[in-house]
């Protein structure tokens, strides 16, 4: 049997010679599911408890979905993150079996929030190289049509389009897989196209059937925009009736993108960049376009008033002439336009400017922060209970940094109740893939993913570990030149990578065999710089663990004066476990979700590493010759 989805106007296609039929199939393609999202389909509009199809089960919405009134006669609005209409948990409890042979699935309806993986409709597994099913949807730029066949490559095939769709505006998207060729429409044209796959589609063993929302197994990303209606048939469309089908949309395709529904609102809480001895730069995000405007002061009245030319959904202010070491106050506040006007204000939060030279100060060293915001939400808790001045993040904020909900919906309100108070320095790991995001998110000197700054006593160089640090490379020689200049007491460098780890298997795996190079090969080149310019601690992740290893110099542990490496990788990503035998330069290890404060006073250090329940279990104690 062949198979259409269409989101749209079909009934008036009931029986159409556009489609592309078997011999044994009668006049028209039967309709296998349709919906309608208007008011007679929802019933009262307070709380939507499901979705009445024309045919096929009722849709149970997931999250926070809203019906939008219009001249149209309605539509659902989905907000986003784990919004969404569930047809069924398992498509194979499905009565009627899906279809196989070919499938049309086609869109009419907005986004209103681009993602790296967006879904409309679909039945997917997409995990590693277990890659089955089909969905139509979007990345950050265009529309998106997948499918695996049973006679294919073995995987998915993407097609994207060429359209960049506006956010808000609404399209009619159609993808067309016949058993042989795959195409994607945009507005009635064709704009892409593929011969990859072939045969029946490959279905997953078990898998969701979701309309509005990137769902399988192990990943929900919710849709954020608007959804007109949704049908099912039982055939693969021709050229001429997408064209047709798109004249019922037409006048809604050429319309200025739809106003915001939803208000106002935060979509990251204020947070803190870059302190200074007489600055901080204060960051936010609105859900859409709003003012900039920062109050602030040296009480809670916050009476100084600080606003800018930006008019954007990424903020940023910086507070200049502040005073060292000084606690401040400061709320934010933004206003738009689009719509009905509002304003949204920030409750009062604190900080601290950086202290002077002869100022004890501490702060904290969380890592790995990725896909676990539960985790990394407890840990920011605990180190914000100990008052650190910032944060040392050495990588893999994210689980994807192409992903806006993964900074969105994990980083930012996981670290919320620390990085509101207290600004934090990162670097780059690999997960973030040196996605806009990253850099939309930090403000950082230029060019942002290497950097240095100075904290009292301490200077800190921070280097992107993902790109080239060999002898010849950019980031080499400036370190070289910004460390020969140094004349901090104290020398910290961090950089995503380990010189140094026992891991057991990221470096040749020791269950079986003893051939390991025992850290990152690459980032050793760095080295003899730690070594030459007296720098005292390396800050690392990317293992997902805690290692501490001894003062280390040219490849021999040493009872002091060398550079100490640390992993401080416990952050929120899934464990890793230490090798079976200890290797020359290991102090400790342990496996464990961690966060560490480190606190100096002059030319005294002290290092305390702490569990998930915030219990002690490692610790350091020097003072500097």
């Amino acid at each position: 049997m062949k198979f259409i989805v269409t989101i749209g106007l079909l009934f008036f296609y009931l029986v159409h010679p556009a489609f592309s039929l078997p011999a044994s199939s009668h006049d028209g393609p039967d309709p296998w599911m349709s919906w309608r999202f208007d008011r007679s389909s929802i019933g009262t509009t307070d709380k939507i408890e499901r979705v009445k199809a024309r045919l096929g089960p009722p849709g149970k919405p997931l999250g926070d979905v809203r019906f939008i009134d219009n001249d149209e006669g309605g539509s659902l609005f989905l907000t986003g993150a784990k919004s969404g209409i569930q047809i069924v948990p398992d498509f194979r409890s499905l009565k009627n079996s899906p279809p196989r042979d070919a499938i049309t699935v086609s869109f009419t309806g907005s986004v209103d929030k681009p993602q790296q993986w967006g879904g409309l409709a679909g039945i997917i597994q997409d995990n590693g190289s277990d890659e089955h099913g089909w969905i139509l949807g979007y990345n950050q730029d265009v529309f998106t049509f997948a499918v695996r066949s049973k006679d294919g490559p073995g995987r998915l095939t993407y097609l994207e389009g060429r359209t960049r769709y506006e956010a808000g505006k609404i399209y009619h998207v159609v993808g067309i897989y016949d058993g042989n060729r795959m195409q994607i429409y945009v507005n009635g044209k064709l704009e892409s196209e593929s011969m990859e796959q072939s045969g029946p589609i490959d279905y997953p063993r078990n898998a969701p059937f979701t309309l509005g929302a990137y769902h399988d197994a192990n990943e929900f990303y919710g849709h954020r925009g608007r959804f007109h209606e949704l049908a099912i048939y039982s055939a693969a469309a021709k050229p001429e009736w997408v064209e047709k089908e798109f004249q019922h949309y037409k006048s809604y395709a050429n319309q200025a993108a739809a106003p915001i529904y939803e208000p106002l609102a935060f979509e990251i809480n204020p947070y803190l960049q870059f302190g200074t001895l007489n600055s901080m730069t204060v960051m936010w995000k609105t859900n859409r376009t709003a003012t900039t405007k920062v109050f602030w002061g040296k009480t809670n009245e916050c009476k100084n008033e600080l606003k800018t030319d930006q008019n954007g959904i990424v903020h940023e202010c910086t507070i200049n002439q502040l005073e060292p070491q000084t606690h401040y106050f400061y709320r934010v506040e933004s206003q738009s336009q689009q719509g009905k006007p509002s304003v949204i204000t920030s409750s009062v939060s604190t900080f601290q400017t950086a202290v002077k030279t002869e100022t004890p100060f501490a702060f904290a060293v969380i890592s790995d922060t990725q896909g676990n915001p539960e985790v990394s939400g407890k840990l920011a808790a605990h180190a914000w209970g100990q008052r650190p001045n910032f944060l040392l993040h050495p990588g893999d904020l994210v689980s994807t940094g192409g992903n806006d909900s993964h900074w969105t919906d994990h980083f930012f309100p996981s670290m919320d109740s620390l990085i509101q108070r207290v600004p934090f320095y990162p670097v780059l790991g690999n997960h973030e893939q040196n996605a806009k995001n990253y850099f939309d998110y930090v403000s950082l000197p230029e060019p942002e993913y290497f950097y240095t700054f100075q904290f009292g006593n301490t200077q800190f160089f921070m280097i992107d570990s993902n790109r080239n640090v060999a002898p010849e490379s950019e980031q080499y020689q400036w370190l070289e030149q910004q460390l020969t200049k140094s004349d901090a007491i104290w020398k910290f460098v961090c950089h995503h990578h380990p010189p140094y780890s026992s891991d057991e298997n990221d470096y040749g795996n020791l269950w079986k065999t003893n051939v390991s190079t025992r850290g990152d090969q690459r980032v050793r080149q760095l080295i003899p710089l730690y070594e030459k310019h007296n720098v005292d601690f390396v800050w690392n992740g990317h293992i997902h663990s805690y290692e501490r290893t001894w003062p280390i110099r040219e490849g021999r542990s040493v009872e002091s004066d060398a550079p100490i490496y640390m992993i401080t990788g416990g952050g929120g990503g899934s464990l890793e476990t230490p090798g079976p035998v200890r290797p020359f330069f290991q102090n400790t290890v342990r496996y464990g979700h961690h966060y560490s404060m480190v606190r100096i006073n002059g030319r005294r250090i002290e290092i305390q590493v702490y569990d998930l329940e915030n219990r002690l279990f490692d610790q350091l104690s020097l003072v500097k010759k």
